[in-house]
């Protein structure tokens, strides 16, 4: 009896190993026996105790049905304006203001100011690739500044101003590629001069810059002259793409 009660139970967990495969992909299992519902549940509790130990080792769990969200990184003049285009744009997750292209060492705002560590102001970009594509981000990006000016933007002026597009792939630099050759000719009449450049390393820049436009906003002229007017074209310009 025992020999047989035990071919019983390996025979419902062989069954319920394949049945639990048949829900994964998708078909409808038929009854589960107690044992199987036993199994289930068992595993069930294993997933919610790992989830529950990744938090309290400060691991963030992610949900089931989250999407893979991706990176950009582009360069277009101060950081304070393009964080504030991106922000409002429908698929950004975060945006954070930094510097690329020179070294860990000179990643600060006063060194990067001086114009000499071959750092340039960028911004860094988290999107979700089901809601905004990464050409659609490369076409908002050669809209709201200028690509056509050598390292300077409007009233900025310095290397650290310079028009550059970091990719973080193939996927990107070819993408990247094609739209400085075939969309940006097309926006803009002068030859274009962004930069194409793998990103080796970013370096988010200091506290006081992040969200720079939502928390100072007109107490800075700079906001009122110069990016509230980049932000107000955007949102004419990309109306479906603007972030309620």
């Amino acid at each position: 009896n025992y020999l047989l009660a035990q071919r019983k139970t390996q025979t419902e967990l062989s069954t319920w190993a394949q049945r639990r495969v048949r829900r994964q992909s998708g078909a409808p299992p038929p009854g589960e026996t107690s044992t199987e519902i036993f199994y289930t549940r068992r595993v069930r509790l294993q997933d919610v105790e790992k989830r529950q130990i990744e938090e309290a080792k400060g691991v963030p769990s992610m949900p089931e049905d989250k999407r893979k969200t991706e990176i950009a990184t582009f360069a277009g003049g101060c950081f304070w304006c393009t964080e504030a285009v991106f922000q409002r744009t429908i698929g950004v997750t975060a945006v954070i203001p930094g510097y690329a292209g020179g070294t860990a060492a000179t990643a600060n705002y006063d060194a990067v100011c001086s114009g000499t560590t071959q750092h340039a102001e960028v911004v860094q970009i988290t999107f979700d690739p089901g809601q905004i594509s990464y050409r659609t981000l490369l076409e908002i990006f050669f809209t709201v500044h200028d690509p056509t000016t050598l390292n300077r933007q409007g009233n900025d002026q310095g290397p650290q101003y310079r028009s550059v597009i970091f990719y973080h792939d193939d996927a990107q630099q070819k993408i990247a590629e094609e739209t400085k050759n075939n969309l940006a000719p097309q926006i803009w009449a002068e030859p274009i001069v962004t930069g194409i450049a793998p990103l080796e390393a970013f370096y988010a820049a200091e506290q006081y810059h992040q969200e720079y436009y939502n928390n100072v906003g007109s107490r800075n002229p700079y906001c009122t002259f110069v990016i509230s007017p980049k932000v107000a074209s955007f949102r004419k310009k990309f109306a479906d793409k603007w972030k309620d």
